[in-house]
């Protein structure tokens, strides 16, 4: 299945760069899927994020030209370099509305108060989610946008947990029958890094099936009523080997300049003791005065950290995009009378408004 860049978003060029099938135009004896990509990461994990689902997307083997439309939220605050990115390579939420999609992708989101109706990208959220709902043949949601739809559609608080749930955690497979777990592990490992959860009973009492679950992690991975039209994940799959390196760096800088009053908890079953030892000599060197100036021994680290996840998660993401091709092909009828315009798919530019 090829990845489409259709434009000149960054992330396209370099994973052609590290191997991943992209190509810059389609073939001809394949159909296409076309994918809205809500990216509401904060500006420093905008362009991974990018990277990691357009990569999870293009190591699938779905037979289909894909292209992904990523978009944003303008209520996010954003820095001027950031702007000017989404300006630039992101597509107007409105115009792709109009052409039409396929199934869409929404990204989590760093949020400040623990009530996310009082977020100012609650609303834009909502009213997108609506639009998905009604006019796509599914969603899958990341996160802080899982829990967004879950608050929406069922009125299910999720709960703010003591401390930050992070690290590589196990999870075991509790519905094998669905579509969306063949060919993934019996047990499979997937990263979380989040502040809030919403429990296996508070989705299972609301009528989610609830398909991948661990007794450290909680839920994982877990469907709407009808099995297929969303599907919510409180984990990463879409992560990086060094993405929770990266976090942690961000956290260690977080205690260096005064925001946390000691230094941060290493994320959990990631860093082995020898990534530890280097982390706990530049923070002693830091605390003691003496390492005023050293840059962050990320790359030192590196070396130590493994990605065991990424088996399941591209499992996960074949699935997907499987069940949507064939709702596409089986219900074509019925998605397009929502708005998809098959005889103008391409038909799409990059947004001004951002």
């Amino acid at each position: 299945m090829p990845l489409i860049a259709h434009n000149k978003l960054p992330a396209f060029e370099r994973l052609l760069s590290q191997g991943c099938r992209v190509a810059d135009r389609p073939d001809s004896d394949l159909g296409d899927l076309h994918l809205g990509f809500l990216n509401m990461m904060p500006d420093a994990a905008l362009a991974a994020t990018e990277q990691q689902f357009l990569r999870l997307i293009a190591d699938s083997d779905v037979a289909a030209n894909v292209y992904v439309y990523p978009f944003s939220i303008d209520e996010l605050r954003r820095s001027e370099d950031a702007l000017a990115r989404i300006r630039e390579h992101y597509f107007d939420f409105r115009d792709l509305a109009t052409d039409g999609l396929q199934a869409m992708i929404f990204t989590g989101a760093n949020v400040i108060d623990p009530v996310i109706e009082n977020e100012p990208i609650w609303k834009p959220l909502i009213e997108i989610a609506d639009w998905a709902f009604a006019n796509v043949a599914s969603t899958l949601c990341s996160c802080l946008a899982s829990h967004a739809l879950v608050k929406h559609s069922h009125g299910i608080d999720r709960r703010r947990l003591p401390q930050k749930h992070w690290g590589v955690f196990r999870h075991r497979v509790i519905d094998a029958s669905h579509p969306l777990m063949h060919g993934v592990p019996v047990e499979f490992d997937a990263p979380h890094s989040r502040w809030n959860d919403v429990s296996h009973r508070q989705l299972e009492q609301a009528g989610f099936a609830v398909l991948a679950a661990g007794v450290e992690a909680g839920v994982h991975l877990a469907v709407s009523e009808d099995r297929f039209r969303v599907i919510f994940t409180q984990g990463h799959p879409e992560y990086d080997a060094n993405s929770l390196l990266k976090e942690y760096k961000r956290e260690v800088f977080r205690f260096i300049d005064g925001e946390l009053d000691s230094p941060p908890p290493y994320p959990e079953n990631y860093l082995p003791s020898e990534a530890r030892k280097i982390a706990a000599g530049f923070i002693a060197d830091i605390t003691a005065g003496s390492g005023s100036g050293k840059i962050f021994p990320e790359d030192a680290m590196a070396p130590f950290v493994t990605n065991s996840w990424s088996k399941a998660g591209n499992a996960i993401m074949k699935n997907w995009l499987r069940l949507v091709q064939r709702t596409a092909n089986s219900d074509r009828k019925s998605l397009f009378s929502h708005g998809v315009n098959p005889s103008n798919p391409l038909g799409l530019g990059p947004s001004t408004a951002g």
